[in-house]
């Protein structure tokens, strides 16, 4: 019975070891981090000089103790619930946006595996169609807000929430067939693992951004709009709608909104450099065969860190670079111009595929 019970625990607490980590002293604070990265950045664009108040003493930290303060004022904000709105959907909606920006880290491996343990959550077999459902997941909240808050603006935030999942979860879905049939697997890390051999012998890397270059243009639309994030985010509409479906949350449910969409951001990040720039595996390190494997682990971690961070960054530019699209636009974009590229994609694949096997 002892032995048993030893069986079953030792993965349980790998598993929990590993679920905080990766989300909890990765994902998280990341997330975190960019609600004043993205403030900084754009005072930057703007020639302003950014969040720099907050303070004890004499020290700001060149605007880092905004995120204490920001926090302890969501925390002491009084959380209102509108007249006529349904409670309990009302309550419940923001949790649905940080459950799904959260749960696909728990398919990401960030290094490689060191014996029998691995640096991934679950290596589940349906790992793409995981990512796809998951990532669908978050609409839900968006939908329940507008519908639950009983006011007209939050309504169609979240009637156009809908819509757009609808229609750019089609060719997303379409985006990562392209990758299922180069790499030959729905394991995430079975994609991670094909993308470490190389063209020409050792010279060019089976990155997905080389073996499907229109299918990460593609993946990456479909995932910003599917984070409702500029120019896709007229699902808020500050222009017309105000805030969209989260007008009228406010304290910590309103920042839970707001940190769900920046945990997405780094859940975007984390899926393109997955599935497009080779996982954790660092181009041509593999010739360095007395590496010591302490060694190999950091230098993954860092190079995962580093593209992660480029797409975090990249997501934040498009912000405060690309004007917002209007609604119809983005419905024209989505079913006129994206998805017959993603038809073509797929079957570009799979007559090259065909000609060359």
């Amino acid at each position: 019975m002892d032995i048993l019970l030893e069986i079953i625990m030792i993965p349980a607490v790998l598993a929990l070891i590993k679920i905080v980590v990766i989300i909890l002293l990765f994902a998280l604070p990341l997330g975190t981090l960019l609600t004043l990265m993205e403030r900084k950045w754009s005072a930057m664009i703007q020639d302003r000089v950014g969040p720099n108040r907050a303070n004890i003493g004499s020290f700001t930290g060149h605007g880092l103790l905004h995120l204490a303060a920001d926090g302890l004022k969501s925390i002491f904000k009084e959380d209102c619930i509108p007249r006529g709105a349904n409670k309990f959907l009302y309550l419940l909606a923001p949790f649905f946006g940080m459950i799904s920006a959260v749960a696909i880290f728990s398919i990401i491996p960030i290094a490689g595996p060191i014996g029998d343990f691995t640096f991934q959550v679950a290596d589940v077999e349906p790992g793409l169609l995981f990512i796809f459902a998951i990532t669908s997941l978050s609409v839900y909240g968006a939908v329940l807000a507008g519908y639950s808050s009983n006011s007209k603006f939050a309504l169609l935030g979240g009637t156009r929430a809908s819509a757009q999942m609808i229609s750019y979860e089609v060719f997303m879905g379409l985006a990562l067939m392209g990758v299922f049939m180069v790499y030959g697997t729905t394991r995430v890390s079975g994609i991670v693992d094909g993308q470490n051999e190389y063209w020409f012998g050792n010279l060019i890397p089976m990155w997905g951004v080389f073996t499907q270059p229109l299918g990460f243009i593609l993946f990456f639309t479909a995932l910003v709009a599917e984070t409702k994030r500029p120019p896709f985010d007229a699902p808020e509409g500050e222009s017309e709608l105000v805030a969209g479906y989260f007008l009228e949350y406010s304290g910590m449910r309103w920042s839970a909104f707001m940190l769900a969409e920046y945990i997405a951001i780094v859940g975007v990040s984390v899926l393109m450099t997955t599935l497009f720039f080779g996982g954790y595996h660092v181009p041509w390190l593999h010739l360095w065969e007395s590496a010591p494997q302490w060694l190999v682990t950091i230098l993954q971690i860092i190079k995962f860190s580093i593209v992660t961070i480029f797409f975090c960054w990249f997501q934040i530019q498009l912000r405060w670079t690309v004007p917002k699209f209007r609604f119809d636009q983005t419905m024209s974009l989505g079913w006129k111009k994206l998805l017959p590229l993603s038809l073509l994609n797929l079957f570009v694949t799979a007559f090259v595929i065909l000609a060359f096997a």
